[in-house]
C-alpha cells in the first residue's frame, strides 16, 4: 500500500524566473521517423476502465487514479498532478528482471534497458536523447531507467509539457517497448558501455552484496541473478539471443503506463491507446519461472575477506513469499510488525551510544524480490570484535522475545509512525508527480496497491483504536518476525582470520542470557527541560523585499533572520541558521578535529540533555538537527512543519547558546572512522572520496581527510576546545522558508535566537584558498581493488565569490557542455567509460577555490585516453563557439530543473544563504534565470579560452598498484 497528493501552486520566487525560463517550454516538434512494423492501433479502442490495482483488496481506491486496459492486455494508471507546474512524468514498467533470465541469459533484461534507449524503428541511433533534450530534459535524470530482478522501469519526466511533446514521446517510448534495435551491430556497439559500467560497479560492496545474495537465498534464482549479468553472457550475447529474450518477455500483457502530470489525464488516457495498442505480443506468452524458496538444508553461514570493509556481520531469517491480497488487516498486522522491529532497532541504537562491541545495528523486515520474506540483521563491530558484537545483538534480540515492551515503549514508536503519516497528509498537495509514479510502479512490483494518504492514516488510526498495539501483541509479533524455515548469516573481516567460520557458528550457537544489559529507562522530557535562552528580543529593522516576498529582519542583538512565507510549501517549514565563519574559521595550517562534527556535534546534545533525551524531546514530533559546514559558515538545518517550528527554532538556539559535551558520541565517531578507512584504498572512488578534495586545495588540512594517527588523537577534550569558541562566535543568520506567517515566524525568532547574548561578529580575514599548480603528468594515487579498475580527474582553476555570479551561472553551462561531448566522445570510444562527470564548483563564500572538473572511471588503459579526450574538447571549446543546437540542447534542460527547483523553498535558502551579511547575494536571485538563459555560442567561447587553458590543468590518476608504469598523460 502506498498513497499520493493533490495540487500545487507557484510562489512568487518561481514566478520571477518564468519570464527567464519561459523559452524552454517550447520547442520545435521533434521529426517523426516511420511507424514500426507493429500492428497499427484499430479506432475506436475498447478500453477496460474498471480498477484492476484493487482487485481482491478491500482499501478505499485513490479516486485520483483513472486506470483502463487495452485489448491486447497493456494496463495503464493515470491521474493528474502539478508538482512541479507543467510536468508530466511517464513510467513504463515491464514485469521482467533478472530472474526471469536463463543461465546463459544473465545481464539480458539490462542489456535491452540500454537498447531500447539506443535506437528503435522509431528513431534512429541515439536520436531519442537529443529529441528529448529539445523538450526540456535531461539525459541521466529526467530519461533514464532501471532494472531490478523483477522489474525493467524506464522513466521520463517532461518540464513544461506540451500535448505535441507528450505524443512525440509517447511514440518514442512505444517503439522502444515493442520494437527496439536488437541487431547485431547496435549490440556490438552498446556492448563496452555496458560491460565499463559493470566494471565500474564498487568493488568491495558489490563483492559483499553478491556473496550475502549466494549465502541467504542458495538454492533460488535470486542467488545467482544479479542485473548487471556475467562477464561471460555479456561477451556471447548477439542480436538473435537478445532478441528471443526480448520477444518473450516484452509483450504488452506485461507493460504498464503510468502517467502523473499537469495535464488532463483523459489526454493521458487518449495518448496512451493511440501508442500502444497496436502493439502486438511474438510468440506463446510462456510461464513466469519459479523463483523458489529458502531452503533450509544450504548451508547456514559463510565468511568473505574484503579488505575494503569493515568487520560486517548480515544474518536473516528467512520464510517463502507468498503473494498476499493487499488488504486492510494485511496492512495492519504489517504496522505491528513493524513497530516490533523499530523496538528492537531503537534498542541496538542505544546500546550501540553506550559503547561497547558495535558501532551500529538495525533490524528490518523485507519482501525481497518474490523470493523470500525475511527479518535481516546488519552489525558494524568495533575493530575486530565481529563475534562479540553478533552475541550482544542476538541478546538484545533475545531480551525482546522474552519480556514484553512497556506501553510507554511501544507509544513513543507509534508516535513516529502517526508523525510520518500524518506529514504525507499534511503535504499530499505538494507531492511531485515523479514520485506518485515511481510509487506506482513500486507497488505493482511488490504486488500491492496504492491510496490516499488520508487513507493510509485512517488504516493506522483503526489498527490503534482496536487495540493492536499492545505489550502482548507486539511480543508476539517479535517472536514471529525471528522464525522462519531458515537462518543465515555471513560475515566479513578485512583480513584473514583464522577459524573465523567456527567462530561465527559458535557466536550462533552461544547462550547469549544476560548479555543484553538493562533497557534505557527513558526520562520524561519536554521543551521546557531545554535551558532558558533570555528575554526575547527586539526588532530593529525590517526589510520588505516586495517583488519575490522576502522579509529582512534584525535583532538588536545583531542576529539576522529572512523569511519567506510560501504558501505553495503546504505542511512544510524549512529552518536554517548560519554561523560564525565556517572553513574560512577553521585551522588552515594544522589539522583539527572538524572531521568529527559530522557525527558527533548534534550527538553531544544540549545543556545536560544526550542524544537520547533530545530523541524523546522530538518523539512524534518533526523536529530534526543537521550539522554542516559552508565556505563562510557553520549550519544548523532541519525541515519541520508550521505547528513544529517555533519549537525547532528553540532547540537550534538551545545549541548554540548552551551546548552539551556528552562524550560518548565523540568515542563512537573515532570508531566509526577508523572502521572507514580500510573501504578507502579498495576502489578508485575510494581514493577519490578520501584524497581527491584536499589535492585540489593543494594539501589544505581543512579539506582533507584524517590519517589515522589523526583520527587516534581524538578526544573529547580536544573536541570541545576546537567547537566550543566557534558555536559562541561569529555572526548569526536564520531563514524560516515555507508555510509560515510573517509576523509569527518574527515573533518565534524574536523569542529563542533574539533572546541570545550579543555575539562578536567581527571575524579575522579567512586564510586563502589554493589550486594546485599545474603538473606535466599526472598526480599517482593507487588503489587495492580490481585491477580493472581505475579514475582519471582533471580540473582547472576558475575563481570565487557573488561579483562575477553571472560567469559562475554560465560555467555551469560550459560544464554541461562539455560532460555531454564527453560522454558522448568515450561512448565512442568503445564504451571507455559509462559514467563521466563533469561539474563547475564554484565557492560563494570566498573568491578563490572555484574549479571545473571531470572525472571518469575507465580501465587502466584508458586513462591517458580520458585526459586526451578532455583537453580535446576543452580546446575546442575555446577555439570555436558551440552550434546553436548544441546550446539549445543544453541550456533548455537547465532551465528546466532550474524552474523545477525553485518551486521549493530549499532551492531559494541555498540561493539566499548570507544574503543578510551580502546584500549582493539578495540581489543576484534576480538575475538567476536571465543570467543562464542568455547564454551566447561567444560567451561561452570566451569563457572556454579565460578558464580551460593547458597551462593551468591539473590531472590526477587512480590506478592498480601494479599498472602505475602503463599511466601515461597523452
Amino acid at each position: 500500500m502506498a498513497f499520493f497528493p493533490r495540487a500545487f501552486r507557484v510562489s512568487a520566487l518561481s514566478l520571477l524566473l518564468l519570464s527567464t525560463t519561459s523559452l524552454a517550454g517550447q520547442s520545435r516538434p521533434a521529426a517523426r521517423s516511420k511507424p514500426p512494423a507493429v500492428a497499427a492501433a484499430a479506432a475506436p479502442v475498447p478500453v477496460d476502465t474498471s480498477a484492476w490495482l484493487y482487485k481482491g483488496s478491500d482499501i478505499a481506491p485513490d479516486p485520483e487514479w483513472s486506470f483502463g486496459t487495452l485489448p491486447n492486455g497493456l494496463r495503464f494508471a493515470v491521474r493528474k498532478n502539478g508538482v512541479p507546474p507543467g510536468q508530466v512524468s511517464v513510467r513504463v514498467a515491464m514485469d521482467v528482471g533478472s530472474l526471469h533470465e536463463t543461465d546463459s541469459e544473465r545481464g539480458f533484461a539490462h542489456f535491452i534497458e540500454h537498447l531500447s534507449f539506443r535506437s528503435s524503428a522509431y528513431v534512429p541511433d541515439g536520436e531519442a536523447k537529443r529529441v528529448w533534450q529539445r523538450l526540456g530534459a535531461t539525459f541521466g535524470s529526467d530519461s533514464n531507467a532501471q532494472t531490478t530482478p523483477t522489474q525493467t522501469l524506464y522513466k521520463l519526466d517532461l518540464p513544461s509539457a506540451t500535448e505535441a511533446g507528450l505524443d512525440e514521446s509517447l511514440h518514442i517510448l512505444s517503439g522502444m517497448m515493442a520494437a527496439p534495435i536488437l541487431s547485431d551491430a547496435s549490440v556490438g556497439a552498446e556492448r563496452p558501455i555496458v560491460l565499463a559500467e559493470r566494471r565500474e560497479q564498487p568493488g568491495p560492496q558489490v563483492k559483499f552484496q553478491d556473496a550475502l545474495r549466494e549465502t541467504f537465498f542458495a538454492g533460488q534464482r535470486l542467488a545467482e541473478r544479479s542485473p548487471i549479468g556475467t562477464e561471460k553472457t555479456l561477451l556471447a550475447a548477439n542480436g538473435a539471443t537478445i532478441k528471443a529474450f526480448h520477444d518473450r518477455w516484452y509483450r504488452p500483457s506485461r507493460a504498464v503506463v503510468i502517467i502523473s502530470g499537469d495535464m488532463d489525464p483523459a489526454l493521458f488516457s487518449r495518448l496512451i491507446v493511440k501508442h500502444f495498442a497496436g502493439w502486438q505480443p511474438i510468440g506463446p506468452n510462456p510461464a513466469d519461472p519459479d523463483f523458489g524458496k529458502p531452503d533450509p538444508t544450504k548451508p547456514a553461514t559463510a565468511t568473505l575477506v574484503e579488505p575494503g570493509l569493515p568487520s560486517i556481520v548480515a544474518t536473516a531469517v528467512l520464510r517463502p513469499w507468498q503473494f498476499n491480497a493487499d488488504t486492510v488487516i494485511f496492512n495492519q498486522r504489517r504496522m505491528v510488525d513493524t513497530v516490533a522491529s523499530r523496538l528492537v532497532s531503537r534498542r541496538l541504537e542505544q546500546r550501540a551510544r553506550s559503547g561497547g562491541s558495535f558501532l551500529q545495528a538495525s533490524v528490518s523486515l523485507n519482501d525481497e524480490e518474490r523470493s523470500a520474506n525475511g527479518t535481516f540483521t546488519t552489525i558494524v563491530s568495533v575493530g575486530d570484535q565481529w563475534a562479540a558484537a553478533l552475541k550482544d545483538v542476538r541478546a538484545v534480540a533475545a531480551d525482546a522475545m522474552a519480556t514484553a515492551p512497556t506501553q510507554a515503549e511501544i507509544d513513543r514508536e507509534l508516535a513516529d509512525y502517526d508523525t510520518v503519516l500524518r506529514t504525507i497528509v499534511e503535504t499530499s498537495r505538494v507531492e511531485a508527480g515523479g514520485k506518485q509514479a515511481d510509487d506506482m510502479a513500486e507497488a505493482l512490483d511488490i504486488r500491492e496497491t496504492v491510496t490516499s494518504p488520508a487513507t493510509s492514516y485512517e488504516i493506522f488510526k483503526d489498527a490503534r483504536a482496536k487495540k493492536m498495539f499492545t505489550p502482548d501483541t507486539v511480543l508476539a509479533a517479535t517472536r514471529r518476525i525471528f522464525q522462519g524455515d531458515a537462518t543465515r548469516a555471513i560475515v566479513n573481516t578485512p583480513t584473514p582470520e583464522t577459524g573465523v567460520a567456527a567462530k561465527l557458528d559458535a557466536a550462533l550457537k552461544a547462550d547469549v542470557t544476560g548479555l543484553a544489559g538493562k533497557r534505557r529507562v527513558q526520562s520524561s522530557v519536554d521543551f521546557a527541560s531545554l535551558p532558558s535562552l533570555g528575554t526575547p528580543g527586539k526588532v530593529v529593522s525590517r526589510s520588505p523585499m516586495a517583488d519575490i516576498g522576502v522579509e529582512q529582519v534584525t535583532f538588536a542583538n545583531g542576529v539576522r533572520l529572512l523569511v519567506f512565507a510560501n504558501p505553495s510549501e503546504t505542511g512544510r517549514v524549512y529552518v536554517r541558521t548560519r554561523f560564525g565563519g565556517g572553513y574560512g574559521a577553521l585551522p588552515a595550517d594544522k589539522s583539527s578535529p572538524a572531521w568529527a562534527a559530522d557525527s558527533a556535534l548534534v550527538a553531544s546534545g544540549v545543556g545536560k540533555l544526550d542524544q537520547g533525551d533530545l530523541e524523546q524531546l522530538s518523539s512524534g514530533r518533526r523536529i530534526g538537527l543537521d550539522f554542516g559546514i559552508d565556505d563562510d559558515a557553520f549550519q544548523f538545518a532541519a525541515m519541520t512543519s508550521p505547528a513544529d517550528y517555533k519549537d525547532q527554532l528553540k532547540l537550534m538556539a538551545a545549541k548554540l547558546a548552551v551546548p552539551g559535551w556528552d562524550p560518548a558520541p565523540i568515542a563512537r565517531a573515532r570508531a566509526g572512522a577508523q572502521a572507514a578507512q580500510a573501504g578507502y584504498g579498495a576502489s578508485p572512488s575510494g581514493v577519490l572520496g578520501r584524497d581527491l578534495e584536499g589535492l585540489l586545495r593543494d594539501g589544505d588540512p581543512r579539506w582533507t581527510t584524517p590519517t589515522p594517527a589523526q583520527i587516534g588523537a581524538l578526544t573529547p577534550k580536544n573536541f570541545r576546545q576546537l567547537w566550543q569558541p566557534l558555536l559562541a562566535s561569529g555572526p548569526i543568520e536564520v531563514m524560516v522558508f515555507g508555510d509560515v506567517k510573517t509576523d509569527e515566524a518574527i515573533a518565534a525568532v524574536a523569542d529563542t535566537f533574539g533572546a541570545m547574548k550579543p555575539r562578536a561578529v567581527v571575524a579575522p580575514p579567512a586564510p586563502g584558498v589554493r589550486f594546485p599548480a599545474h603538473v606535466a603528468t599526472p598526480v599517482i594515487r593507487t588503489h587495492d581493488g580490481p585491477d580493472t579498475q581505475a579514475a582519471a580527474v582533471i580540473a582547472w582553476p576558475t575563481a570565487g565569490g557573488v561579483a562575477e555570479i553571472r560567469t559562475s551561472r554560465q560555467l555551469d553551462v560550459l560544464a554541461q557542455l562539455f560532460s555531454d561531448r564527453l560522454f558522448e566522445r568515450l561512448r565512442q570510444e568503445s564504451g571507455a567509460s559509462y559514467s563521466p562527470s563533469v561539474q563547475s564548483q564554484w565557492p560563494m563564500g570566498m573568491t578563490a577555490g572555484g574549479r571545473l572538473v571531470a572525472i571518469g572511471q575507465v580501465s587502466p588503459d584508458n586513462v591517458g585516453m580520458f585526459f586526451r579526450l578532455s583537453r580535446e574538447i576543452a580546446a575546442d571549446l575555446a577555439k570555436n563557439p558551440v552550434s546553436a543546437d548544441e546550446l539549445e540542447r543544453t541550456v533548455k534542460p537547465m532551465a528546466q530543473q532550474l524552474m523545477r527547483a525553485s518551486t521549493s523553498s530549499q532551492f531559494w535558502l541555498s540561493q539566499m544563504g548570507g544574503g543578510t551579511l551580502d546584500p549582493r547575494r539578495l540581489a543576484a536571485v534576480r538575475s538567476l534565470g536571465t543570467d543562464l538563459m542568455s547564454a551566447t555560442p561567444a560567451e561561452i567561447q570566451a569563457l572556454a579560452a579565460r578558464y580551460l587553458r593547458p597551462d593551468t590543468d591539473w590531472t590526477l590518476a587512480v590506478v592498480p598498484k601494479d599498472k602505475v608504469g602503463a599511466v601515461t598523460a597523452k
